[in-house]
């Protein structure tokens, strides 16, 4: 063999690799450029999910067709499950349905060799040129979003075809590594009547590459480069797509490492509806390989024939299997038990997973929140009433709460600056921003609990109590911050401005009600009915409970940022 023969054949296998880095960019731009776009429609379709099983099979197609990964969507499931947002029957279905919606993947390859290759994938090829110009002159996050997934298409297209000529060149009449690859072929298969023998290792190889590359959209791309190229044959390329079907779980598996025992339990389903669609395909596939080829024969091109068989492959496993759905959740449950009780409480409440979904991790984190302001809000009716009482007997499950508190406040924060680092759309944007602030301000709320803590302890301490109408002012105020917090938490959680005026009318309740507690106990302190010492704590108490309102407010103000003038949330 020349030298330059020996570069030749190098500098083809450079652009194989190439091409399939370049389909790997391409479907990674374009998926996850759709899944951002369509983030909220995303969150709503996965809400569909909880109906029953076939609208589980239909949102996980859907899903899986606009982010064009099956991989992104079961990792997205475990995630929604470790955070409590679908639960495992659902997350079941809707896994059954990403399997449906991956093999859109195998119909788009099989497009770039329709008619004349070179053309496809030079029309495409301007696809991919358009979408970057138009992010590069475009300003808007929408727009510029647009020219990705256009450039993702394109080169998708421009990848398969760097894959395909490149084997074509390494295949061609000439070639000294075409008699080599069709040796290795024969050896695997190519040419006898059935494929009894050599199932596994073609299966294996499926598998681990499909693993290792963590895309079972590449490995198809490459079997139906093969298979143009007349390198494979169509049972062949079954076996190897099969193959696929196992390999693709690993992704999930590995995102579902330090999960909640749910979450381990969907990808445990994944894995285990694969498993049972190849045992069922297996044996046909291994025993009349040649004959399911002759039925295809209709069809004009090895492309078609493989993309066709991939989905019907996933459509007759999920037809079998979802009869069986709760029996493979249950098997998973087997396999995953449940963990032994934990003497601490977790904080990982919420799953990095969700990132690749922003528009689903600005809800997510909306409820946490919402769950931090109502442990601030006990810590401080708790701290009331121990000041009120005068008894601590509450002091010590004040601190395990305000210690959640102050945890959560940070895990809070770190994750909203990972979200930052997100490409989110500016409503969201603007959402994250205020989310900031509004958990600033309900740890504030939880120090002000503290204070009126300690002056709880000081009251018993000097042997000091409230007279009877400072009493009953204390409790008024509480009146109007506990009516304050109700319509507040509403706000927030439903991020409706509906309760603004309750909320206003509320807030400047307790700006007079704080004016009124300091002129009567000027009034009490001069008719002698008032200790210096319990004066003093009175009006710091008073303070501080007008400071909580501000907080209070300042939290459903937050709503005003991100909120059309129509009063409607967006």
């Amino acid at each position: 063999m020349s030298f330059e023969q020996v570069m030749l054949i190098v500098n083809n296998l450079f652009f194989v690799l190439g091409g399939v880095a370049v389909f790997m960019i391409g479907m990674e731009m374009m998926g996850s450029n759709l899944e951002k776009a369509a983030g909220k429609n995303i969150r709503k379709l996965m809400g569909k999910a909880a109906r029953n099983r076939f609208t589980g099979v239909g949102t996980g197609a859907v899903v899986t067709a606009v982010v064009n990964s099956s991989s992104a969507t079961t990792v997205m499931i475990v995630g929604f499950v470790n955070v409590g947002l679908m639960t495992l029957a659902q997350a079941a279905s809707v896994i059954m349905g990403a399997n449906i919606g991956t093999t859109i993947s195998a119909f788009v390859m099989a497009l770039s060799s329709a008619g004349s290759t070179f053309e496809i994938a030079a029309l495409f090829a301007l696809v991919a040129f358009v979408g970057v110009l138009i992010n590069m002159i475009s300003k808007r996050d929408k727009i510029k979003r647009i020219g990705s997934i256009l450039a993702g298409l394109g080169l998708i297209f421009v990848g398969l075809e760097f894959m395909s000529s490149s084997v074509g060149n390494l295949t061609s009449d000439g070639s000294p590594v075409k008699g080599a690859i069709e040796n290795m072929f024969i050896a695997l298969g190519k040419g006898v009547d059935n494929l009894t023998w050599q199932i596994p290792v073609l299966f294996i190889i499926g598998l681990a590459l499909t693993a290792l590359m963590q895309s079972s959209a590449a490995i198809t791309g490459i079997v139906i480069t093969l298979a143009t190229n007349g390198l494979m044959t169509l049972p062949m390329a079954m076996c190897v797509v099969l193959g696929t079907n196992i390999g693709t779980c690993c992704t999930s598996l590995l995102s579902s490492i330090g999960t909640s025992t749910n979450a381990r339990r969907a990808a445990v389903v994944h894995l285990l509806f694969n498993i049972l669609g190849c045992l069922i395909f297996i044996l046909p596939v291994s025993l009349f390989g040649n004959q399911i080829a002759k039925l295809l024969s209709f069809i004009p091109s090895v492309q078609w024939q493989i993309a066709i068989f991939h989905m019907f492959f996933n459509v007759v496993t999920t037809l079998i299997l979802i009869g069986f759905l709760k029996y493979i959740v249950k098997l998973a449950c087997f396999l995953v038990p449940d963990k032994k009780a934990k003497t601490e409480e977790s904080y990982e409440i919420l799953d990095e997973r969700l990132l690749k979904t922003p528009a689903i991790a600005v809800g997510q984190v909306r409820k946490e929140i919402v769950k931090m302001g109502n442990l601030a809000f006990t810590n401080y009716k708790r701290a009331l009433d121990m000041l009120l009482s005068g008894s601590m007997d509450g002091k010590e499950q004040f601190a395990e709460t305000e210690a959640q508190i102050n945890t959560l406040n940070k895990y809070l924060t770190q994750f909203l600056i990972k979200l930052s680092s997100q490409e989110i759309s500016e409503t969201d944007e603007r959402k994250v921003s205020s989310f900031y602030h509004v958990t600033s301000d309900m740890e504030r709320i939880g120090d002000y609990a503290e204070n009126i803590t300690e002056y709880a302890e000081k009251l018993i301490a000097l042997n000091v109590v409230f007279s009877g109408h400072a009493v009953e002012e204390i409790r008024q105020m509480d009146m109007h911050l506990s009516e304050m917090y109700k319509n507040v938490e509403l706000a927030f959680a439903n991020h409706d401005l509906s309760y603004m005026p309750a909320i206003e009318m509320e807030e400047q309740a307790t700006d007079n009600m704080c004016k009124t507690m300091q002129q009567s106990h000027i009034r009490r302190t001069d008719a002698g009915r008032c200790t210096p010492e319990a004066g003093a704590v009175y009006l710091q108490l008073a303070v501080n409970m007008e400071r909580i309102g501000d907080h209070m407010f300042n939290i459903a103000n937050s709503q005003r940022i991100y909120v059309e003038g129509n009063g409607k949330a967006v």
